[in-house]
Order: C-alpha cells, then sequence, then structure tokens
C-alpha cells in the first residue's frame, strides 16, 4: 500500500519551491489598514476590522502558498497537540484579541470567562513555573514548555478546540503539519511540522503603520501605541483578565 503521506524531504523541497517561486503579496495587507484608515467609522471599529482582516490574509496567503506547490493540511478538527506549546505576544495584539472577544455576543462571553476560571484554577501552579523560563534568552524553553503539558487558555480540553479561534494569533495560524498526523501525537518537538510564521512580518508592519498613522493624528484608541509594541508576554498571562468580562 503506498503511502498516502508526504515524507519530511518532500514537504522540504515544497519549502524550497516556494522560497524560490512565491512572492507574498504585501499589497494585500497595506490595503486592509489603508481602506479602514479612510472609513467614516468609530475608532475601536477601525481598529478591530483592520486586525481581523488582517488575520484573514494570513490565512489565506497560506491556502495560495499550499495551492501552489500542492500542499494539503493533515491538521484535522480536534486535533491540538499543537495548542501546548508556548505562545508569546506583544500586548498590542492582546489587546486587539480582549477586545475582540469584549465584543463577542454576551453568551459566548459568559462561557469564556467560566472557562478561564476554571483553566487559571487548574494550571495556575503550572503557569508560574512557566513564568520562570526565560523565552528572550533560553534556546531550549520551547521545550521545557511542551514537558509542562499546560493546554492555551484559549483551548477546550473537552471538545479539543478553541474558544476564540476566528482571532486565534499569528503562531497558532501558520502552524501546520502536511505528513502522518501521528508525527505530533508522539513528538513533543516534531520536526515534520513547519510554520509560515514569516507571515508575522507583513501582518505586524500593516499593523503597526496604522497605529503609527493614528498615532500621528492624536488617538490610537485602546492601544497604547508605541509602549504596547514592545512588551512580550505569554498568552497565558495576557489573557488572565479576561476572568473580569462583564
Amino acid at each position: 500500500m503506498t503511502n498516502q503521506y508526504l515524507a519530511l524531504e518532500e514537504i522540504q523541497e515544497k519549502c524550497n519551491q516556494l522560497t524560490n517561486e512565491y512572492e507574498v503579496d504585501e499589497e494585500k495587507f497595506y490595503s486592509i489598514v489603508e481602506k479602514w484608515a479612510e472609513k467614516d467609522v468609530q475608532l475601536e471599529q477601525k481598529l478591530l476590522s483592520s486586525f481581523t482582516e488582517l488575520l484573514d490574509v494570513v490565512s489565506s496567503e497560506i491556502t495560495n502558498m499550499e495551492k501552489h506547490v500542492g500542499l494539503a493540511p493533515t491538521c484535522r478538527l480536534g486535533c491540538s497537540f499543537c495548542c501546548y506549546f508556548p505562545i508569546i505576544i506583544n500586548e498590542m495584539e492582546a489587546k486587539f484579541m480582549k477586545q475582540a472577544i469584549e465584543n463577542f455576543p454576551a453568551e459566548r462571553k459568559k462561557a469564556i470567562r467560566n472557562h478561564l476560571i476554571h483553566y487559571y484554577d487548574k494550571y495556575g501552579d503550572q503557569i508560574s513555573e512557566n513564568n520562570k523560563l526565560d523565552f528572550a534568552n533560553d534556546a531550549d524553553f520551547k521545550m521545557k514548555y511542551r514537558k509542562s503539558l499546560t493546554p492555551c487558555p484559549m483551548l477546550n480540553t473537552e471538545t479539543n478546540q478553541c474558544i476564540a479561534y476566528e482571532i486565534r494569533p499569528i503562531p497558532c495560524r501558520t502552524y501546520m503539519n502536511y505528513t502522518n498526523p501521528t508525527v505530533c501525537k508522539t513528538n513533543l518537538m516534531p520536526k515534520e511540522t513547519i510554520s509560515f510564521e514569516f507571515l508575522y512580518s507583513e501582518y505586524m508592519g500593516a499593523l503597526n503603520e496604522f497605529l503609527q498613522f493614528l498615532y500621528e493624528e492624536g488617538d490610537t484608541g485602546f492601544v497604547q501605541y508605541p509602549d504596547d509594541l514592545y512588551k512580550q508576554d505569554y498568552l497565558t498571562n495576557w489573557m488572565k483578565d479576561l476572568i473580569n468580562l462583564s
């Protein structure tokens, strides 16, 4: 029987093909913030719409790259092994996520709040230990974090689904598996998986340009710019104050 999954060497070849042939469409990213900069709507809507639409462009660019070289992800609904990796984002991104959740329907917000109360009660000690890991200087911090088996605060461990999937950050939406999904089950740090996290520079570049424009206009809304851009932390720490969702 022929193996239905790509081998590591085949995936690497396709990645090299992408490097040589595919060019990310930067205009897609910058056209979004330009569009919302000109819209006659409230500032919060400008910010949140830019944020969510930029995330969508990241996902669509990955789809385009997959089509270009004939890659098909083997990630499936209910597979959550990658949801135990450390996710590190800056405070600006965290504020975007939290503000988007604040705008969710009341019933969904209540469910998220209840989920997080249980999450921080259950994993509080593990989170405290993980906070001792120096993600800026410890080259092995990811493996140390993975060994703690601490799930993402946005993961419902009963259904293995993300409770805020549409606003999941860049590391979550750019981590992909194109070979046998068992490699994620049997390895804490599988070498077969790949990341399109280089798209972060396009996403953040456009978002930063928009915030810079707003800063020069005199109002950056719920974002403290540029300070929030330079404060990085684990998602587990940023999301804790969502326990106080109204």
